[in-house]
């Protein structure tokens, strides 16, 4: 990309951009002629980077409290060859009603990930259990905004499904159970780029079983994967 990025001040939110007007660099609409910040995601009024009518970018923070530019190219591979989402018809089988009870503070597991390999450690709020089969599931899910995420694989993972798994989002209820719809699974970032490090599922969320429900794969216009 062009221009000179540099990191702040340790405890500043955001990088630094040196970039002449010839680079055609705006932030929050102006363009950059000298020296601009851009303000991370994580500031409450983040800074939006423009470089030319298909490329922009934001800021993120990253492991260890950095700072990383992040670009999105609407006229990538990915985006031209993007054909459609395959899923599973609507499957009443795989609405699970599941007890729901909170961890002591500070509980953690390890989730590892896609592209650097390294486990992270994600605070999981409670425990999801349920018995399917005669088997006794005991799931991690962590908090994801508002909601809680759970990343699991099945017995379809790398075959029908994407290889790395799926996402669920969810919530408990009221009276103290959670209700896990698997129709309204998701297929994680890393399934439409692999420029997204997504977390894999931890050994307790992997199924042995089949999960037929909810989106499968990416597909090309043609209808070949476009990931694998």
């Amino acid at each position: 990309m062009p221009g000179r990025w540099a990191p702040l001040p340790e405890g500043q939110s955001g990088l630094k951009v040196i970039a002449a007007a010839g680079d055609g660099i705006r932030v929050d609409g102006e363009l950059v002629e000298g020296e601009a910040v851009v303000r991370g995601k994580d500031d409450p009024n983040p800074s939006e980077v423009v470089f030319s009518d298909t490329l922009r970018g934001f800021v993120i923070r990253i492991e260890g409290g950095q700072y990383a530019l992040r670009v999105w190219d609407a006229a990538s591979d990915g985006i031209r060859e993007f054909g459609s989402i395959d899923a599973y018809p609507y499957n009443p089988e795989w609405v699970v009603t599941a007890a729901w009870s909170e961890n002591p503070d500070g509980t953690t597991v390890g989730f590892e990930h896609t592209s650097d390999g390294k486990t992270r450690e994600e605070v999981v709020p409670g425990s999801i259990r349920f018995t399917r089969d005669g088997v006794d599931y005991d799931l991690a899910a962590f908090k994801a905004g508002r909601a809680l995420q759970l990343v699991f694989a099945d017995a379809t993972s790398g075959a029908e499904t994407y290889s790395v798994g799926r996402f669920l989002f969810v919530a408990p209820n009221a009276d103290g159970t959670i209700t896990l719809d698997f129709n309204r699974a998701v297929l994680p970032p890393c399934a439409f780029s692999y420029a997204f490090n997504c977390p894999m599922p931890p050994k307790q969320n992997r199924f042995s079983v089949p999960i037929e429900a909810g989106e499968k794969q990416v597909l090309t216009k043609d209808g070949a994967l476009l990931h694998e």
